[in-house]
């Protein structure tokens, strides 16, 4: 290693157990920190992060990376980490330090502001913090922005690079053209598929139960791992020795069920990240859209998959017993794949999923390119609901208040959602060439297939881009095509199309 990399790892180390002590208080004030702890922990992470900003943006920063930068004979990890440094320096420069540390003050309590309002079923008790949530990321966008780039461009770049609103609109364009239509066809001629025995009396006990069971049988790893209780389902990581991931519970098992091994996905991802990048900044996901590739993969590519319920169906009869006899495993297969407009995005399934990211996409572009009024969201997110899925939310609290990403200033974000299932279904298809799938899941080999993932993904951390990623493992660039052809093949057999 050379003197001037140590020079720059030396500066890194610092940033980095700054960042580890916001993601702990992040993780601590969204599972078990004590409501009235809110205003001063969020002092506290102020502080945190003005500290973080004061390190990353100071001259011995730009003087480390500047002069790794000019070195040579540094390796490929090394130039990823100071290609990463330099990158997280350039978006913070820009920023003001009192504005970094009062948006990160405010983020922490918008997320209670939001949480506490969507308990009391109040938009409006939210409408002066998300106002001011939005205030700063337009703010901190026109910093970052290049010459002619608008903002959201900005935005959608902080979480999936290469991805601009031209993409992504001819991208949406495609899935609703295919989408709708198979949607219709469904509700026209479809068969009638019973969902029924998956709401009821299932105790959260029992519940808690499976779900640590399933979260271990995909592979994440409770040595290195902690699953817990939230009001919106998420993973977070120190590094790939310490990932916690969250779910929730409610009286439709399929709802934490699947919540669990979405965010197992997140988690095994994190673990997977190599060794040699664990605590620098390329020690983490490729993108998001990446991401949430491998969380919607474990998800539904195997999680709904028929084949991973042959050994498991068993299992889950023996932990509800009552609540699921007389219910074949294809009944219950049948039943967790059911395409069925819903008002609540983390409950949708597969086929309608999209639909629900590309309407907050939409209002997402009018409220930073257009100014959209605030006060406006709930009747026009109902508005769009009604247009695309045929439903109408009746309250808030299951409309415009059920996500928690707006108040953390994640403008950009739900994209990532759609785009990760694309990538997935793009590996999927790729793998099963490589590969008996369905086959391995039958045989609870599901090991090989994680296996996989983290050769071909995971290990790579941000060394890769998620094209990249895509481009080496199946051979050619991001295609939408893949997507589409699983949702027409599976919702066709399924539907008896």
């Amino acid at each position: 290693m050379s003197k001037a990399y140590e020079r720059l790892e030396k500066v890194l180390e610092k940033t980095m157990a700054l960042q580890t002590a916001l993601i702990l208080f992040e993780w601590d004030n969204e599972t078990l920190a004590p409501e009235e702890a809110g205003a001063n922990t969020a002092r506290v992470i102020g502080a945190l992060s003005e500290e973080y900003y004061r390190v990353m943006a100071s001259e011995e920063m730009k003087e480390a990376i500047e002069t790794c930068e000019k070195e040579e004979g540094l390796t490929d990890v090394e130039k990823a980490i100071v290609k990463e440094a330099k990158e997280t320096r350039e978006q913070l420069v820009c920023i003001p330090s009192e504005e970094y540390r009062d948006n990160a003050q405010l983020v922490s309590e918008a997320t209670r502001v939001w949480a506490k309002a969507k308990k009391d079923n109040d938009f409006d008790k939210f409408v002066p913090t998300l106002e001011k949530v939005v205030d700063y990321q337009k703010k901190f966008a026109s910093y970052r922005a290049k010459d002619g780039e608008k903002l959201y461009d900005s935005m959608l770049d902080l979480y999936e690079k290469d991805f601009s609103m031209e993409l992504l609109d001819q991208f949406f364009s495609e899935l609703k053209e295919a989408i709708v239509p198979l949607i219709r066809e469904i509700r026209e001629r479809g068969k009638k598929i019973d969902s029924e025995f998956l709401k009821g009396d299932y105790p959260e006990e029992k519940q808690r139960e499976l779900a640590e069971f399933l979260a271990e049988y995909v592979g994440f790893d409770f040595k290195k791992g902690v699953l817990a209780v939230s009001a919106h389902p998420f993973t977070t990581n120190l590094h790939n020795h310490d990932v916690r991931i969250t779910t929730h519970y409610s009286d439709r098992v399929d709802s934490s069920l699947f919540s669990v091994i979405h965010e197992a996905g997140h988690g095994i991802y994190e673990l997977g990240i190599g060794d040699e990048l664990t605590q620098t900044l390329a020690g983490q996901g490729a993108s998001m859209g990446m991401h949430e590739s491998q969380s919607r993969f474990f998800e539904n590519i195997i999680g709904r998959n028929a084949a991973f319920w042959v050994p498991l169906y068993e299992k889950l009869q023996s932990i509800f017993p009552e609540q699921l006899e007389g219910v074949s495993r294809d009944q219950f297969v049948e039943a967790i794949n059911k395409a069925e407009p819903g008002l609540i995005r983390t409950e949708a399934d597969e086929l309608t999923y999209s639909l629900h990211v590309l309407i907050r996409y939409e209002i997402e572009k009018m409220i930073i390119e257009e100014d959209l009024d605030l006060k406006k969201l709930p009747e026009i997110w109902a508005d769009k609901y009604e247009e695309y899925l045929g439903i109408r939310p009746e309250n808030a609290s299951e409309g415009v208040l059920q996500d928690i990403h707006w108040s953390q200033g994640s403008f950009g974000y739900f994209p990532s959602y759609a785009l990760g299932s694309a990538f997935g279904a793009q590996l999927y298809y790729h793998m099963k060439k490589e590969m008996d799938f369905e086959g391995l899941l039958e045989r609870g080999e599901i090991g090989v297939i994680r296996e996989y993932l983290r050769d071909h993904v995971h290990r790579f951390g941000k060394l890769k881009t998620s094209r990249e990623i895509l481009k080496d493992t199946t051979g050619e660039d991001f295609n939408p095509k893949y997507y589409i052809q699983y949702l027409k093949e599976k919702y066709s057999r399924l539907y008896d199309l």
